[in-house]
């Protein structure tokens, strides 16, 4: 009975050491994140900063223009959906890229029942005039899509994978474009 009871202080004792040693970890590390809309390097309101991108118009392939308006639009409202003017420091261009695929084909009528739209966006983030590139990359993503017999259901579950994707990419490029702008002074 004694060695039961030992055993098991000598396990909470290892448990009590590591939940310690965990949680002297955790406030170690935690001075070496800034939290993304918290306060920024330059003291102004991050929601500001971000209401300071011109989003250029996005270039498409011929035919894959639609994307590029969704995306556009998204970035526009994700950045400033306050409506009000703000005076621009940035600009944002961007030039992209889709493809469609079909992993999945009917063995009896040879037809495709899923598509895959898989779209890459390079950006660029640079000052209003142009000189200096403060921040690139490429987001890319995929949104999926069941396909039909009838045509116009198609391309109306199509059009509506293209609009996910555009939000998925426009998140992407947001939350970048604000992490390299909370620690720009």
């Amino acid at each position: 009975m004694r060695l039961a009871i030992g055993t098991e202080r000598n396990g909470l004792a290892r448990r009590a050491v590591r939940v310690a040693l965990v949680c002297a970890l955790a406030l170690d590390l935690s001075a070496c994140f800034r939290p993304l809309y918290g306060p920024t390097a330059s003291g102004e309101p991050m929601a500001a900063l971000l209401a300071s991108v011109e989003v250029d118009d996005i270039r498409m392939a011929q035919g894959q223009e639609r994307i590029g308006h969704y995306l556009r639009s998204e970035l526009i409202f994700d950045l400033d959906g306050s409506g009000q003017p703000s005076t621009k420091r940035y600009r944002l261009k961007m030039q992209g890229s889709e493809t469609v695929q079909t992993p999945i084909v009917s063995s009896q009528t040879g037809r495709a029942e899923a598509g895959t739209i898989i779209a890459n966006v390079k950006y660029s983030l640079e000052n209003l005039d142009g000189t200096k590139i403060i921040s690139e990359g490429v987001a890319t993503s995929t949104a999926t899509y069941d396909r039909s017999v009838q045509r116009f259901a198609s391309l109306r579950a199509a059009r509506d994978a293209e609009i996910r994707l555009a939000k998925v990419l426009a998140e992407q490029i947001k939350t970048r474009i604000a992490s390299v702008l909370v620690t720009k002074p």
